[in-house]
């Protein structure tokens, strides 16, 4: 991998490879396993799609801070939205490969369970529109 840059200590990495997704992911995977002794699951977006997710949250209005995408390996379920628990005030959006939820009162509070989510990763607009620029510079 090329221009490899991490971005806080969240498990972000941005680099530039010709690889293909499904062989990124089980590299990274591979490594990862052998250095923390135990499975690390790894979601890959190219820097197209990491910008589609920012382009397409669909609480453009709401604080950046307040929205995530939950990253997905696979589209969710079309009754996610649905499937969700401990739901208070938030407003849960599926997409392609995402679920997007906006929290009004912020998620240290939320008591949001999303089974569908179970397996995915979440980051707020904030660090997703920083990491689309970095991926832009890659």
């Amino acid at each position: 991998y090329r221009n490899v840059r991490t971005y806080i200590a969240s498990g972000n990495v941005v680099f530039s490879t010709r690889a293909k997704e499904s062989a990124v992911k089980a590299a990274l995977e591979k490594a990862l396993e052998a250095y923390a002794g135990k499975p690390v699951g790894v979601l890959v977006r190219t820097a197209d799609e990491l910008a589609a997710v920012l382009a397409g949250n669909p609480f453009p209005d709401a604080p950046p801070n307040k929205v995530v995408a939950i990253f997905l390996d696979k589209a969710p379920d079309p009754g996610a939205a649905d499937a969700a628990t401990g739901r208070k005030n938030e407003v849960v959006r599926p997409s392609m490969r995402e679920i997007y939820v906006h929290y009004p009162d912020g998620l240290g509070r939320s008591k949001l369970k999303i089974p569908a989510a179970a397996q995915g990763t979440a980051r707020n607009m904030n660090t997703i529109a920083k990491l689309v620029t970095m991926a832009a510079s890659a």
